[in-house]
């Protein structure tokens, strides 16, 4: 009985054992601009509810130079898994890296264009000879706004398009140096707190780009499906429950966020924003949609982006999409 009891008491005590705890797996997952950008409120919101550590994980984020650069690193298996957008594997295949899209977050575009409201700009089209801010000449951002134009039979040499940095693209915007901004939700929400009073246009309406998206390697995918699996069932979770009740995800984010200690009604107006435009109508939840991805394609083809086109197989799969 001694012996039994014993052994029952060791064996509870191993759940709390520096043993055990090491059987927790550490990853790497690198994001295309620092994690403090509300923009990655999905997976901060999941790390600080715990989701990656319910799936054995411990992730340490590390910024990466924009999405093209994540794919590059996850390509090269300097890292298990990164953040980009849903474009960015057509782009990544199109230089011969190997990567494809585990997960899209929402059915919207990550980008919108913004103007002012007494400018009263009601179509691309009326943008031509005027300015407009983007973050950089090789974002997928700003790729979106060459396809909005190109919609309304515009091309990137009608307008003064001037990349201006992560801070710089709604400053300017905001001090009325531009007339409309290539911008996701956290600047149109930066721009609005500095007093600007908007007018917002999706980008899907003319021109369909994505939202975010996870990245991970051909090999990664073939030879480690589960660790992809809990990765993106965690950040998704946490996707979820921004979806579900943004003042209360925004709460959580700022309390594990101390950069923004604070700022919870602006996170959670920033939030908002993510889920009308971003978020929002997918059928299932993470998952990609082909004939979007096809069309886009033909676009960054047809503009020299990429050489030419990747088979879609090539750019994504839907195995990890859902909660499961």
């Amino acid at each position: 009985m001694l012996r039994r009891t014993l052994i029952t008491l060791a064996a509870s005590a191993a759940l709390t054992s520096p043993v055990l705890r090491a059987q927790t797996q550490e990853v790497t997952y690198l994001l295309p601009a620092p994690s403090t950008l509300p923009a990655f409120g999905p997976w901060m919101v999941a790390q600080a509810k715990g989701y990656y550590a319910q799936e054995g994980l411990k992730v340490n984020f590390v910024a990466g130079r924009g999405g093209v650069d994540v794919a590059k690193q996850v390509g090269a298996g300097n890292a298990v898994i990164g953040g980009a957008i849903g474009d960015t594997p057509i782009i990544a295949r199109g230089q011969g890296i190997p990567v494809k899209a585990v997960a899209v977050l929402g059915a919207g575009s990550l980008m919108q264009l913004v103007t002012h409201k007494d400018a009263k700009i009601e179509s691309p089209r009326e943008l031509k000879g005027k300015t407009i801010t983007t973050i950089a000449y090789t974002d997928t951002t700003y790729y979106a706004l060459l396809g909005m134009l190109s919609k309304s039979g515009l091309t990137k040499n009608d307008a003064d398009i001037q990349a201006a940095g992560p801070a710089g693209v709604w400053q300017q915007f905001a001090a009325k140096k531009a007339v409309a901004m290539a911008a996701v939700p956290d600047w149109t929400i930066s721009a609005i707190d500095a007093g600007a009073q908007v007018d917002i246009m999706p980008a899907d309406v003319y021109f369909k780009s994505m939202a975010q998206s996870i990245l991970a390697s051909d090999d990664t995918i073939q030879k480690n499906p589960e660790l992809i699996a809990k990765l993106v069932r965690a950040t998704l979770k946490g996707m979820r429950d921004i979806m579900k009740d943004p003042k209360a995800a925004a709460d959580v984010y700022v309390g594990h966020m101390s950069a923004h200690k604070g700022k919870e009604d602006s996170i959670r107006r920033t939030f908002e924003m993510y889920n009308k435009y971003v978020y929002a109508g997918q059928k299932v939840i993470g998952q990609m949609d082909e004939a979007r991805l096809a069309e886009l394609q033909k676009f960054y083809v047809a503009n020299g982006i990429v050489p030419k086109e990747a088979a879609l197989k090539d750019l994504y799969t839907n195995q990890f999409a859902g909660l499961k």
